[in-house]
C-alpha cells in the first residue's frame, strides 16, 4: 500500500475561508491526501486567499516566492492558489508565478480532485468559473473525520449589496442560499462527528432565503429547524447586514435557547454622509434604533461590529460621528481597519484621505473600542456563564473554552473533557480572556 500524499493548506481571512479549506481537505482526502502542518514535507501546497485586507494579492505573491527553493528541491510538488485572490487574478497569478500549478476560485473547489489529476500530468489548470452545480452536494460523500466541538457551516454565499469598498460581489458572486434540507443534513453529520456548536456563515448571512419544505426560509426559520437537532447545543451566525435584520431573527434572539447572546452587526461608520458614500443603505440613526430593538429582545446580548476609518472624503467631523456612535452602542468587541483601495471598486477612484490622518483616527478609534471591550469583559466578573470546553490549557488540570458571549475562559482544576458544557463562575478578567471556576 502506497504512503498517503501530504497536503499543506494555508488559510487567509474570514471564517468562510476556514470552512472552505476544510472542504478542500476533504475533497483531496478522497484522492489519498492527508493534511500536514509543514509545507516542507507536502506533496501539494494550497494557499486559500482573501481579498479583503490591504495588499492581499502582493502578500500572496510574496508567500509564493518563499516556495521557489522548495519547488526546486521537489519538482513533483504541486502548488495551488484558491479563494478570492485566485478568483480576481487567476491568469495574472499564472503569469507572474510560473511555479503555480493550479488556480481555483471559491465556487469551484469541488473540482479540485480533477484539477489535481491534470496538474499531476503536467498541465497548468485554471478554474474560476461560477458553475451551476452545487459544490457542497458534490463533496457530501467525501471521507469525514472526527471533529472538535465547534464548526463552521456555510449557508449563504455572495452579496448583492455592492458596498463601494468591497470586492465580495466580484469574487464570490451574487447572493445564493443553500437549501435548508442540505444544511440540516450537514449539521446532523457534524453533530454525529462530535460538534456541539455551529456557526452559520455567509457573506450576508441574514439575507438567507434557502428553499424549505413550504417555500423559501428566513435565517430565523432555519435556526429554529437547527434547534431541533439533538446534540447540537449552540448556534451562532456571522456576518450580518443591518438592512436584513428581520423581525423574526430579532425575536429568535430572545426566545431560542440555543441561539447564543452574541451578534456581529457591522455598521462601518457613524456619519450618514460616509454611509451613503459607502452605499450602505442605512443611517446611523436606523442602526442605533435596530440595536435598541435587539437589546429589548435580549438585554444581555454582546454586540460586535466592523469599522472603516479614513474612507474617501471622510472629514474629522465624520470621524467624530463614528466615535459618537461607538460611545452610544458600547461594543463588546469590534474590528477596525484603515481604508485601503481595492481595484475595480467605486471608492478606489475617489479622493483619498491623508494616510497619516487615517492612521491617527484608527488609533483613536481602537483605543475607544479596546476600552469598551475591557469594560464589558470586566463586567463578567462574578457572573455565572456556560462554557463549552475546546482544549486543554497551558497548565496541568486547566481547560479552555468559550462562554455564551464568545469570551475565552480558562478554568483551573477542571475535570471536564473537550466537548463538555459546564456552568462556570467568572473570577477574574485578563487582557483578552476570563478565568473562572466550575460551579458544582
Amino acid at each position: 500500500m502506497s504512503a498517503p500524499k501530504k497536503l499543506f493548506i494555508k488559510t487567509y481571512g474570514c471564517q468562510m475561508n476556514v470552512y472552505d479549506s476544510e472542504r478542500m481537505a476533504e475533497a483531496l482526502g478522497g484522492e489519498g491526501y492527508v493534511e500536514t502542518k509543514s509545507p516542507d514535507d507536502a506533496d501539494m501546497i494550497l494557499l486559500n486567499t482573501c481579498h479583503i485586507r490591504e495588499k492581499a494579492a502582493e502578500k500572496v505573491y510574496s508567500e509564493l516566492g518563499r516556495f521557489k527553493g522548495l519547488k526546486a528541491e521537489k519538482p513533483d510538488l504541486k502548488i495551488g492558489v484558491a479563494g478570492c485572490v485566485a478568483q480576481a487574478e487567476g491568469q495574472e497569478i499564472m503569469r507572474r508565478q510560473p511555479l503555480v500549478d493550479l488556480v481555483v476560485g471559491p465556487q469551484s473547489y469541488h473540482r479540485l480532485p480533477e484539477m489535481e489529476a491534470k496538474a499531476r500530468e503536467g498541465e497548468k489548470v485554471l478554474d474560476t468559473d461560477f458553475p451551476e452545480e452545487d459544490k457542497f452536494e458534490k463533496l457530501k460523500n467525501r471521507p469525514k473525520a472526527k471533529r472538535g466541538p465547534t464548526a463552521f457551516l456555510t449557508v449563504q454565499e455572495g452579496c448583492d449589496k455592492f458596498c463601494a469598498f468591497c470586492v465580495v460581489p466580484y469574487t464570490r458572486g451574487a447572493e445564493v442560499s443553500r437549501p435548508a434540507d442540505r444544511i440540516l443534513r450537514e449539521a446532523q453529520d457534524l453533530v454525529e462527528r462530535g460538534v456541539r456548536e455551529i456557526t452559520l456563515l455567509g457573506q450576508n448571512v441574514n439575507a438567507y432565503h434557502g428553499a424549505g419544505a413550504n417555500g423559501d426560509m428566513t435565517l430565523a426559520q432555519l435556526i429554529w429547524e437547527l434547534d431541533k437537532v439533538d446534540g447540537l447545543e449552540r448556534i451562532r451566525f456571522t456576518t450580518s447586514h443591518p438592512n436584513d435584520m428581520q423581525d423574526d431573527l430579532i425575536e429568535a434572539h430572545g426566545t431560542c435557547a440555543k441561539l447564543m447572546p452574541y451578534l456581529h452587526l457591522p455598521v462601518q461608520a457613524g456619519s450618514d454622509k460616509i454611509l451613503k458614500r459607502m452605499n450602505r443603505a442605512h443611517t446611523a440613526e436606523s442602526y442605533l434604533r435596530l440595536i435598541e430593538r435587539i437589546r429589548a429582545a435580549r438585554p444581555d446580548i454582546l454586540i460586535s461590529g466592523d469599522f472603516i476609518v479614513g474612507f474617501p472624503e471622510e472629514t474629522e467631523a465624520d470621524f467624530q460621528a463614528t466615535l459618537d456612535l461607538v460611545e452610544e452602542v458600547k461594543y463588546g468587541t469590534a474590528y477596525s481597519f484603515k481604508y485601503s483601495t481595492r481595484p475595480g471598486t467605486p471608492a478606489a477612484e475617489r479622493p483619498q484621505v491623508d494616510p497619516k490622518e487615517a492612521d491617527d483616527r484608527l488609533q483613536r478609534l481602537q483605543a475607544l473600542l479596546t476600552k469598551q471591550q475591557r469594560e464589558v469583559q470586566d463586567s463578567m466578573v462574578g457572573r455565572d456563564v456556560t462554557v463549552l470546553f475546546e482544549k486543554a490549557g497551558r497548565f496541568p488540570g486547566q481547560m479552555v473554552g468559550k462562554s455564551d458571549y464568545l469570551h475565552a475562559v480558562h478554568v483551573a482544576d477542571c475535570d471536564r473533557a473537550i466537548g463538555n458544557l459546564a456552568r462556570v463562575r467568572i473570577l477574574s478578567s485578563g487582557a483578552n480572556s476570563l478565568a473562572g471556576a466550575l460551579i458544582d
